[in-house]
């Protein structure tokens, strides 16, 4: 895996669930520092494939940070530690063990379109939001 520029998320484009995640993290990441690609987008097959992870079979978001790959609650604690506010409080979590961690994290991306929905198209950047995409 190459080292990336900025930290880019790869998330279900058509899980409800995953739209308002990467909205609120637009919200509360003033500075940018995140890049959004869809998994069904052929970019976002393109760097599943590099990492080895696909979002969809596997029911995770990816985190491309550095020269590494997070996914599950490990992609979801790093994203929290960047955001701005309080809302970076929620790294200290990363200590209760992974295994737990993960298996919670998996209830939620098991029934994400049950619970939240699931969308006939992947989501579409507003202006606002363009630049942010790859």
């Amino acid at each position: 895996m190459r080292k990336t520029d900025q930290p880019i998320i790869i998330f279900d484009g058509v899980c409800s669930l995953c739209e308002f995640s990467v909205r609120f993290i637009v919200k509360h990441d003033r500075q940018a520092r995140f890049k959004f690609v869809s998994a069904q987008s052929e970019k976002g097959k393109n760097l599943q494939r590099m990492c080895g992870v696909d979002t969809l079979r596997d029911g995770t978001v990816i985190l491309l940070k550095n020269d590494q790959v997070y996914v599950n609650s490990d992609a979801a604690l790093q994203i929290a530690k960047n955001l701005d506010g309080t809302w970076r409080l929620l790294y200290v979590f990363r200590f209760i063990p992974k295994q737990a961690r993960d298996y919670f994290y998996s209830i939620i991306s098991k029934n994400r379109y049950r619970w939240f929905g699931k969308r006939n198209e992947c989501l579409l950047p507003d202006d606002d939001l363009k630049q942010r995409f790859l």
